[in-house]
């Protein structure tokens, strides 16, 4: 059963920095881009960093210089570095991509659960 599940969310004082993981279980990984977004309550969900199958990337206005989206294709894992956190950086944050469903036998987009990512001013 393909999956993605993040990592490594918490409380860091503005300033700070966390890292993020996601890994992803099942096949495709290596073929499809992946991306992290971040929902706060009451807003929608938007679109952070992005990264292709040839790591590529691109970044929310509001992160670019501060946050970094890498991806380690051997362990299928993405990852994303927020370096100089702000408060308005608060929010969960999912990992989004698109793996091989076996069920269905075609790529299905996958969603994790989120961490919780809490900036402190």
């Amino acid at each position: 059963q393909a999956q993605l599940v993040e990592s490594g969310g918490g409380l860091v004082q503005a300033g700070g920095s966390l890292r993020l993981s996601c890994a992803a279980s099942g096949s495709g990984f290596s073929r499809n881009a992946m991306a992290w977004y971040r929902q706060v309550p009451g807003k929608q969900r938007e679109l952070v960093a992005h990264i292709t199958s040839g790591s590529r990337t691109t970044y929310f206005d509001s992160v670019k210089g501060r946050f970094t989206i890498s991806r380690n294709i051997t362990k299928n894992i993405v990852f994303l570095q927020m370096n100089s956190l702000k408060p308005e950086d608060t929010g969960v944050y999912y990992c989004n991509g698109r793996l091989w469903n076996v069920t269905q036998k075609t790529f299905v987009d996958y969603w994790g659960k989120g961490t919780l990512v809490t900036v402190a001013s």
